[in-house]
């Protein structure tokens, strides 16, 4: 008996996942909005090179919802009818696995995708999720619990990471967060919509729905991957480069905003 359930939950979660190169399929999750308190007042960070993380400050998000799972592989076909091209001589991406999210793509490059996306889809208006409003689904929202990554203080229970030699897993395959939402920490790096500045927080305190600097040279990306350490993957960790970056271990995924009757304003 307890095999027959284990069978139909790795069936349940296959399909499920499966699912997600369709296109017309894209699992979303509402997140409610409200105020967080965003960065890091760890005392285990404090090195120079943690500064970007401060000062904690309190910010506030609409409702919004996130996708479930990275953009696969097989959804940037679907809508492309071709892997990104970049993927032509690198050893570090699953090209066959449908399921695995697309890499190799840059910041421009997932706005061509957003673009299209959105002629398909017209009702949805997709893009990037802002840098505020990962780090408030990352930390789980309204259900927060605190955690050091995004859903657990055990890296390993929701994370694929540290494994330079490795390359890119099949979605949902770890532990999801508290808004089950999945690969937060790890697996591949997101890009997010905002510039990136060094000294952003400081001017963001207190801030509602803050979209990141007018201008800069470098945009944002959250989560760590497979490819970097455990410091990476969490969830107040910032990294950031030149959005035409194609990189074996940076993807994407999906957010749109909460329609209006749903956020009751």
């Amino acid at each position: 008996m307890k095999k027959t359930f284990l069978l139909l939950a790795f069936i349940s979660l296959h399909l499920t996942a499966f699912c997600q190169s369709d296109l017309s399929n894209i699992m979303m999750v509402y997140v409610k909005g409200g105020s967080f308190f965003m960065g890091c007042d760890d005392t285990k960070f404090t090195a120079k090179e943690y500064d970007n993380e401060r000062p904690l400050h309190r910010v506030t998000v609409s409702s919004f919802y996130i996708q479930k799972y990275e953009v696969t592989n097989g959804q940037w076909r679907q809508l492309f009818g071709i892997y990104p091209p970049a993927y032509n001589g690198v050893n570090y991406v699953n090209k066959d696995c449908d399921d695995c999210p697309v890499v190799m793509v840059s910041w421009d490059d997932v706005q061509e995708f957003i673009k299209r996306l959105n002629q398909k889809f017209p009702n949805r208006h997709y893009r990037l999720v802002t840098e505020t409003e990962w780090e408030y689904a990352a930390r789980g929202g309204k259900y927060a619990g605190n955690f050091m990554y995004a859903g657990s203080n055990k890296i390993k229970d929701v994370a694929w990471y540290g494994k330079p030699e490795g390359a890119t897993h099949p979605i949902g395959q770890k532990k999801p967060n508290e808004l089950s939402i999945y690969d937060l920490s790890g697996n591949v790096l997101e890009w997010c919509a905002d510039w990136y500045a060094d000294d952003y927080y400081k001017n963001t305190i207190d801030a509602i729905n803050p979209k990141g600097p007018a201008t800069g040279d470098t945009r944002v990306l959250r989560g760590g991957s497979y490819f970097t350490d455990d410091i990476s993957c969490r969830t107040v960790f910032r990294s950031h480069l030149d959005p035409a970056t194609r990189r074996w271990d940076i993807g994407f995924r999906l957010a749109y905003d909460a329609p209006s009757e749903e956020t009751g304003k």
